[in-house]
């Protein structure tokens, strides 16, 4: 594997396990009776959720170009308690044998299907790719004090259906530009309609996302294209998926297609000891909890799944300058603006205020902050001019006689001011 697509499969892994169990870790507790949110491609004749998704990118690559795919997946394993009696076999929620509880609590197992295709056989035509995953079914006996049967544990993967179709059209300029079509589907024959969501996910693919990686050839942005792209970049057509650049900033070999929404270029924050799984998780929070659980709590939740006793584990054993750390770490904010050479300029009362300027703070009448009328004649330094997604600008600023803007200038932390609230000082 490429270091390019090692390092997008880290942030591809969070994705993948986005809410695969969410605390209090216990199969008991409410939110994780519905299970299985994000990317969950059901089969084609399965109500009221998506069985496919479409991936469009854009793709500079004026001569020939490999591409490396991966779609990757969790695929529901059932696990099933049941208990012996004279007549057989009796699935049941719970067992308990010998001190040891036993739930019936449904696990995944991650599933990856992989092809590398060149841009010319894409171009020329459409290529279908089959994935094929089989059906198994393991069965462990559950042994009593005595060594008697009492029950047994079934776990079983369903058969799962479904393909990729990957096309490429080359679009008409001097740039080489390739729009990219991938198509994922469901492909599972499906003729049951009214049964529980459980069993329709049992032969659905969770969790669906594309790494895409090429060589010979550079993605480009969806999100900030540049100028000479952004009329293609508006006619991509994504569907129950988010394609963003991933790897290091201003790399541009490796796309995720993502069933949550992403920036380009996310990243894992070094300070996080593992996963929690828990949707927009907040680590230091999330692990104080986990620690407050009961000894019943966590018992139960031991035995829930495999990865909760590992949270359970590694909340107890995490020493205090790591929880320290969680605590105090302190990230630039990534304001969801950019900034061009056209951008980075605005006049106010004749005159061009950008990055440098000094400015005195006249905060508006649109502002609820009653802090604001300590900022009121101060002067400030500008930092940057952002347009945000609405077109509208910002001034980024610190005031000049505050004694921690050193500091704030260090981490990023501004305060934003309409160009009409500020006057040149």
């Amino acid at each position: 594997m490429t270091a390019p697509m090692e390092a997008a499969r880290r942030v591809a892994d969070a994705v993948l396990y986005e809410s695969y169990l969410l605390r209090p870790y216990r199969a008991s507790a409410v939110r994780n009776r519905m299970r299985w949110q994000f990317g969950v491609l059901v089969p084609p004749n399965y109500p009221g959720e998506p069985s496919g998704s479409v991936t469009e990118c854009l793709l500079e690559a004026p001569g020939e170009a490999q591409l490396d795919l991966r779609l990757r997946f969790l695929h529901v394993r059932s696990r099933t308690v049941e208990r012996e009696e004279d007549d057989g076999y009796w699935p049941v929620p719970k067992l308990t044998v010998g001190g040891r509880d036993y739930l019936s609590f449904d696990e995944a197992t991650e599933r990856e299907a992989r092809a590398g295709l060149s841009l010319t056989h894409v171009t020329s035509g459409p290529r279908t790719i089959e994935v094929r995953v089989p059906g198994d079914r393991v069965i462990e006996n559950i042994p009593g004090p005595g060594g008697e049967r009492t029950g047994r544990v079934v776990c079983e993967h369903q058969r799962l259906d479904a393909e990729m179709r990957i096309s490429a059209e080359r679009l008409p300029g001097p740039y080489g530009l390739v729009r990219l079509r991938i198509e994922v589907d469901n492909t599972a024959h499906w003729e049951r309609a009214d049964v529980p969501r459980e069993e329709a996910v049992r032969r659905s693919l969770v969790a669906a996302h594309l790494l895409i990686g090429v060589s010979g050839g550079a993605f480009v942005s969806l999100l900030d294209p540049p100028l000479w792209a952004e009329a293609s970049a508006r006619q991509c057509r994504n569907k129950n998926t988010w394609p963003v650049l991933v790897g290091e900033r201003g790399r541009r070999d490796v796309v995720l297609s993502s069933p949550i929404i992403l920036y380009d270029h996310p990243s894992i924050d070094p300070e996080s000891p593992g996963d929690l799984f828990d949707s927009t998780e907040i680590d230091e929070l999330l692990t104080l909890r986990t620690l407050t659980l009961t000894e019943e709590e966590k018992r139960e939740a031991r035995v829930t799944d495999p990865r909760a006793a590992e949270i359970l584990e590694r909340a107890a054993d995490l020493p205090p300058e790591l929880l320290e750390r969680l605590h105090g770490a302190i990230h630039r904010l990534e304001v969801p603006a950019r900034t061009t050479p056209e951008d980075d300029a605005v006049i106010v009362a004749g005159v061009r205020i950008a990055r440098g300027s000094r400015v005195r703070l006249r905060p508006g009448h649109r502002r609820t902050d009653a802090d604001d009328m300590f900022l009121a004649g101060r002067t400030a330094r500008v930092e940057a001019v952002f347009l945000d997604v609405d077109g509208v600008r910002h001034l980024a600023v610190t005031p000049e006689d505050d004694p921690g803007s050193d500091l704030q200038r260090e981490q990023g932390r501004f305060l934003y001011f309409a160009p009409d609230e500020v006057e040149p000082a």
